[in-house]
């Protein structure tokens, strides 16, 4: 069986002041890209009218949520949500390893594909936003999720990282003289005494050290970087949204890069497509 997980980075929740317009967009994107597994990165105000949002847009795409988890910091009510498609998948169990501790939150489900007899083809699917604010944080948080890339009491022994996690991808190649001077603690090594190395990709290395994969490398396929376009000041392409794979087989991985997708967020969804069969 074929199941498509998708992440994205909706950008304030894809509402501009009181308009939906954008996030009406972001559906019809979403739509079309027909995941089964969602992840939704930056859920600004879903939480409005008995999250209204989330249940409309889960309408929409024929999806069941799993949970929408708000940030532990911030000052804007950010969201990160889960979802499922309930025609393929059977959500065993869900929970938060990590509440009060993610900066943003950690969600951890367990499926199973409708067509299996038994908890042999169960697999984990963990929808997660890293910090922005430095790699000391992110490499913190993403050791709550190295335990489930090998064999771990009480988990299946498949899984997916879906998410925003704000680490460039160890072979994205940074110009910092078009990054602001400002803004480049988030993605650099910050030496003892303060000044900078080089980028700082602990985050998702110490994920792949531990035995996670990353489905670019599996397929040879190299894709697009999800950051870059959408801020003046900003111009660096970078790939800090990712899908992680243990013990599934890898069909298909891809940025989906579209000028309509541009024009919806400042993060462009992450595409990727795997066997679940038993």
């Amino acid at each position: 069986m074929t199941t498509r997980a998708v992440a994205w980075n909706l950008y304030n929740g894809g509402v501009d002041d009181s308009s939906e317009k954008r996030l009406r967009r972001q559906a019809d994107i979403l739509s079309g890209l027909e995941p089964d597994i969602l992840a939704l990165s930056e859920c600004t105000g879903w939480d409005a009218e008995g999250r209204r949002r989330l249940l409309w847009i889960a309408h929409v795409l024929g999806l069941t949520p799993v949970t929408m988890e708000r940030s532990r910091m911030g000052l804007m009510p950010n969201y990160t949500a889960m979802l499922y498609r309930s025609s393929k998948l059977h959500l065993v169990s869900w929970d938060r390893p990590a509440e009060g501790v993610f900066h943003h939150a950690l969600i951890r489900a367990r499926l199973r594909p409708l067509e299996a007899e038994n908890d042999d083809a169960d697999f984990l699917a963990l929808a997660t936003h890293l910090s922005y604010t430095d790699g000391d944080t992110r490499l913190r948080e993403a050791r709550w999720m190295t335990d489930y890339a090998g064999d771990f009491p009480g988990a299946p022994s498949r899984g997916l990282i879906l998410g925003d996690l704000n680490c460039p991808s160890p072979e994205d190649r940074l110009d910092w003289d078009k990054v602001p001077r400002n803004l480049q603690s988030r993605y650099r090594l910050v030496k003892e005494d303060g000044t900078f190395g080089d980028a700082d990709v602990r985050a998702i290395q110490v994920l792949l050290e531990s035995g996670w994969q990353d489905p670019e490398t599996l397929t040879g396929r190299p894709r697009d970087a999800t950051v870059g376009y959408f801020y003046a000041n900003e111009p660096v392409p970078l790939r800090l949204d990712h899908l992680l794979t243990y013990g599934l087989r890898v069909l298909d991985y891809r940025t989906y890069d579209t000028a309509e997708a541009r024009r919806c967020s400042d993060h462009l969804p992450v595409v990727g497509e795997f066997d679940t069969a038993p």
